[in-house]
């Protein structure tokens, strides 16, 4: 875990060790200076290397009253060719420490909640490179990207999670993921980090999962008699004619029971949500999950947890889609895609932060035109 530095700490001040992968005879650039207008460029709504230069020969005056630009503004081929070879884990470490302690001086109070999830960028191949895809830690309270870690397909998730989690300080926090990542060593490396986990459970544990199943299907039959549970049920009435209504069951099985399991570390607690979604029109659908937890028998938090999870969803991978066109984005050569990868997390974190009551993709454009938004929204970045 990278040393965190002192919420005064500026990003170029965590920027000034990382080495600069260009001869130094070729340096007419500062590196700080191509990384600042990269940032303020992303803000303000370019996702490729043209529009950056040319948002920095619009905006050079504003942009010298933080950034040197000694040398003018950079061509997009020197922009690129930086990104492509900058190394992305030394790139990733001076980010990812600044974030977290960016992220301690905004916490809201409510409890530290960090989902890890994956998202491929499917157009970032080519005839002989696969799709790009990151696995982020998402600190949902504060919609920042922690750190992420590539790996070459969806399937590697398994692996790219211990390595996550290395870089985080989990401490009294709730890490919540997906079924693939509901394996018996990620488990045991977020209790012996000191967090807490609520982990989506399928049946690629087919023992874990059977036992789960049969003993809320028990717990159904006779109305929970004789055992440890509480249950939260909510409704939530959206527009256009649909309505969710979701039960959240948690149990506390027995010594007996979790004897059965003893390689998972620190299980303490079970979870399923029945839900129920009715489209106006269409007949009623229903589902229900299962999860494992290491939490003490409290469905509020529970339910919490879960709900939360898809915020990694719906206030990241969304906006990178729909916001950002990350998708769309064929920035590939060596290191580029998962370094620009990086700054769009960083930003969309910068722009969440804003509280003017907008889509992110109108806080982008509304910072291109008003200097004076841009630079509250990068006050943390270049101050």
């Amino acid at each position: 875990m990278p040393s965190l530095p002192n919420p005064q700490v500026t990003l170029r001040e965590c920027f000034a060790e990382l080495p600069d992968p260009r001869r130094e005879h070729r340096r007419l650039h500062s590196l700080w200076d191509i990384v600042g207008l990269t940032l303020c460029a992303m803000i303000c709504g370019c996702n490729e290397v043209v529009e950056i230069e040319e948002y920095g020969r619009k905006k050079i005056e504003l942009l010298r009253t933080f950034l040197d630009l000694d040398n003018g503004i950079p061509s997009h081929d020197t922009i690129g060719r930086v990104f492509a070879l900058l190394e992305p884990r030394a790139f990733r470490a001076c980010f990812a420490a600044w974030v977290e302690s960016l992220a301690r001086t905004i916490q809201t109070g409510t409890g530290r909640h960090i989902a890890i999830d994956g998202k491929t960028l499917r157009r970032s191949h080519g005839p002989e490179v696969k799709p790009l895809h990151l696995v982020s830690a998402f600190a949902v309270e504060n919609r920042l990207v922690l750190t992420q870690q590539a790996v070459d397909a969806k399937s590697n998730e398994i692996t790219a999670i211990p390595e996550v989690l290395k870089l985080l300080d989990v401490r009294k926090a709730v890490i919540t993921i997906d079924a693939m990542g509901c394996q018996k060593e990620i488990a045991a490396q977020i209790k012996d980090q000191g967090g807490d986990y609520v982990l989506s459970l399928k049946d690629n544990q087919p023992s874990l999962f059977e036992d789960a199943a049969a003993l809320f299907s028990k717990g159904l039959e006779t109305n929970f008699q004789g055992m440890k549970h509480q249950q939260w049920s909510t409704r939530d009435d959206a527009q256009h004619g649909r309505t969710e209504e979701r039960t959240y069951y948690m149990l506390q099985p027995s010594q007996a029971w979790l004897a059965r399991h003893p390689e998972w570390k620190g299980l303490k607690t079970l979870g399923m949500v029945y839900s129920e979604r009715q489209v106006k029109g269409q007949p009623v659908t229903s589902e229900a999950r299962l999860f494992i937890s290491s939490l003490s028998l409290n469905v509020i938090a529970l339910a919490r947890a879960i709900r939360n999870h898809w915020a990694i969803e719906n206030r990241l991978h969304w906006i990178l889609d729909v916001s950002y066109r990350e998708d769309d984005n064929r920035s590939r050569k060596d290191h580029t895609a998962e370094n620009l990868a990086w700054i769009r997390r960083v930003t969309a974190g910068l722009l969440a932060q804003e509280p003017t009551k907008v889509g992110i993709k109108c806080k982008r454009k509304m910072a291109g035109w008003d200097d004076d938004m841009l630079l509250r929204i990068a006050r943390h970045a270049v101050a």
